[in-house]
């Protein structure tokens, strides 16, 4: 009666032994034949250098876009020239009073700020185009002139030495 019942499981386990042995023969042919392609896969030193490299071109791409939404109105100007309008001088007078001498093309104008609003105090003789050009001093202008003026007043150390 044993015998009756262990011919059939061991006729199971023949056909799952069957079919392990024919899958592991498959695997074993399929990795022989991925083995002959993977000699004409690229270095992987190649690889690491084009994606490093695309890393750096789209950071670059990233970082010049930046500067360029930030600094778009620089450029802009820079192409039109000299602005017809600047406030050549300006003063306060106090808390939330200001006077502003303003500039446009040839035309001077001196203006009145206060709480109330802005009112034209002033309309002044036309300006020669060189007045008008120059604009106010930067800081970088106030800086070199404050380096050179203290640098000529500065005694040398032979002098001081005496």
């Amino acid at each position: 009666m044993i015998a009756n019942y262990l011919t059939p499981m061991l006729g199971r386990y023949a056909a799952i032994a069957t079919f392990a042995v024919a899958l592991l023969s498959r695997t074993t042919a399929f990795a022989q034949s991925t083995n002959q392609v993977q000699s004409s896969v690229p270095d992987v030193g190649f690889s690491v250098l084009r994606l490093v490299s695309a890393l750096i071109f789209v950071l670059a791409l990233f970082l010049g876009g930046a500067w360029l939404f930030k600094n778009w109105q620089r450029l802009a100007l820079s192409k039109k020239g000299a602005p017809k309008l600047n406030v050549l001088e300006a003063k306060s007078l106090g808390s939330r009073h200001a006077l502003y001498l303003v500039a446009y093309e040839q035309q001077r104008f001196l203006v009145g700020s206060s709480p109330a609003g802005i009112n034209l105090l002033s309309h002044l003789p036309e300006a020669t185009p060189i007045e008008i050009v120059e604009e106010r001093p930067s800081f970088v202008r106030n800086l070199q002139k404050a380096i050179s003026g203290a640098c000529a007043r500065a005694p040398s150390h032979q002098e001081a030495a005496r």
